[in-house]
């Protein structure tokens, strides 16, 4: 397997976002680098913390981290996760396919403290239409441009700065 370090540009964003909140926290899409760090964080704090992954490889190799805290569940259709069902302190979004993601973001735009979104540098609007389809639904942006692929704070609750 061939690692990228774009992979995980996300990570001093997310890692003040989980540091700064409180309450449970989602994954959708876990991954080499964000799904280690965030199990770490939540246990540490004793944080819930629910992962969803949907494609089997990734899913083989992170259900072993699962614990008390740490619910890892495979995803077979992504309008059955029951992910209204209670708040969110942290959302992290970065889970295949990615026209998928403006969804889980409007389904949670009400239900979440924070939402830390990958990949939401213009360039790659085309395939995921954050900017027509989830910015507008925030009172609270930040935008994380210094590495790529770029990553975002959406909220309606709380402004975010680095």
């Amino acid at each position: 397997m061939r690692l990228s370090t774009s992979w995980s540009s996300h990570l001093p964003v997310l890692i003040k976002v989980l540091q700064i909140s409180e309450g449970p926290v989602l994954e959708l899409g876990a991954g080499l680098y964000s799904t280690p760090v965030m199990h770490w964080m939540c246990l540490g704090s004793e944080r819930r913390l629910v992962t969803y992954e949907n494609e089997a490889g990734t899913f083989e190799m992170i259900r072993r981290l699962g614990n008390d805290l740490h619910e890892i569940k495979f995803v077979e259709d992504w309008n059955k996760i029951p992910i209204e069902a209670e708040h969110w302190g942290v959302v992290f979004v970065d889970h295949a396919p990615a026209e998928r993601r403006k969804i889980e973001i409007a389904r949670l735009s009400r239900i979440a403290d924070y939402i830390v979104v990958h990949d939401t540098e213009a360039e790659n609007d085309t395939q995921y239409e954050f900017i027509k389809n989830s910015f507008p639904l925030f009172k609270y942006k930040y935008h994380y441009t210094k590495y790529g692929p770029h990553t975002s704070v959406l909220s309606n609750f709380t402004d975010f700065q680095l």
